[in-house]
């Protein structure tokens, strides 16, 4: 198949092209807003994933049969102040991509996020619970669901949580390095999710490519469940990092633009079942990925 991955210098993105060399029996095209050269020297190529004739055109001359969607706006508290750039993104161009692959017959994996829930649940949300977004962030991203679901006939939505990975910005990067810098650390206590190592996800999509798309919408994340001061301090242990004292805040002594969910659980029931998969747990797959940063 020849296959489309967006966003691919992102975390998931990057975690997708580090799988494609075992995967080989597909032709990837990987682009980004600005096109890089990749670790081995294999270019990129950038699209505007915001411009419907573009991505037609792209699609259509790249022959292309399926695409996983990974570009998106996450920066949650700026896009606050910035719905139209975050709505361009999230909602619209996951329309223009699922759009263009349905006329060819394809696929689209559309990576969305927790934050369509309001986090007010007690157990771990399921694929078919209400969703309730409390943020612009988490109203773009489900409404690009809706839109990529309506465009495609075989759309895959996968929801995640709390991702890191080697590659970016992300909370684990962070809290090594203010571990490092900082005497005392305040983390949030009061908010209980589950993190998801990117490189886990990429090879649950791999999987799901190769198995065969089957539609509709699933959950993904690690396995267990944990607050992100429990996580911090998960982190400072298996870097071997001590002389950082952290201490628990609640959400209200720590106010944001945006609205976090204070749980954000997730049940992955069904895409275990659909594609016979283990999850690994979340500090198992903590520590490979800071053994990667060490």
């Amino acid at each position: 198949m020849n296959i489309l991955i967006t966003g691919c210098n992102g975390q998931l993105g990057s975690e997708m092209q580090l799988l494609e060399k075992d995967n080989c029996q597909h032709t990837y095209y990987n682009t980004d807003v600005r096109a890089m050269d990749t670790a081995d020297g294999r270019p990129q190529q950038s699209l505007d994933i915001t411009d419907r004739e573009a991505v037609a055109r792209f699609v259509d001359e790249h022959q292309i049969d399926g695409i996983v969607n990974c570009a998106a706006y996450t920066a949650v508290d700026k896009a606050e102040a910035n719905e139209e750039t975050a709505r361009l993104l999230n909602t619209v161009a996951p329309g223009y991509l699922a759009e263009a692959v349905d006329r060819r017959g394809g696929w689209l994996i559309q990576i969305s996020t927790d934050y369509v829930f309001d986090g007010t649940n007690h157990t771990p949300y399921t694929p078919n619970d209400p969703t309730c977004p409390n943020s612009v962030y988490g109203r773009t991203k489900l409404a690009g669901e809706v839109q990529a679901m309506q465009a495609c006939r075989r759309t895959m939505i996968i929801r995640t949580a709390w991702l890191y990975s080697t590659f970016g910005n992300n909370f684990v990067k962070t809290m090594l390095r203010l571990g490092r810098e900082k005497a005392e650390l305040g983390v949030i206590f009061d908010q209980i999710g589950t993190p998801t190592y990117a490189r886990d996800l990429a090879l649950c999509i791999m999987t799901a490519i190769n198995g065969g798309i089957m539609p509709g919408i699933y959950h993904y994340s690690n396995e267990g469940v944990i607050s992100w001061y429990d996580f911090t301090k998960a982190i400072h242990r298996l870097a071997g990092i001590t002389q950082c004292h952290v201490r628990p805040l609640h959400t209200s002594e720590y106010p944001t633009p945006a609205a976090r969910p204070h749980y954000s659980v997730l049940d992955k029931t069904k895409i275990k079942q659909a594609y016979g998969i283990e999850i690994p747990y979340w500090e198992e797959s903590l520590a490979e990925c800071i053994r990667q940063l060490l």
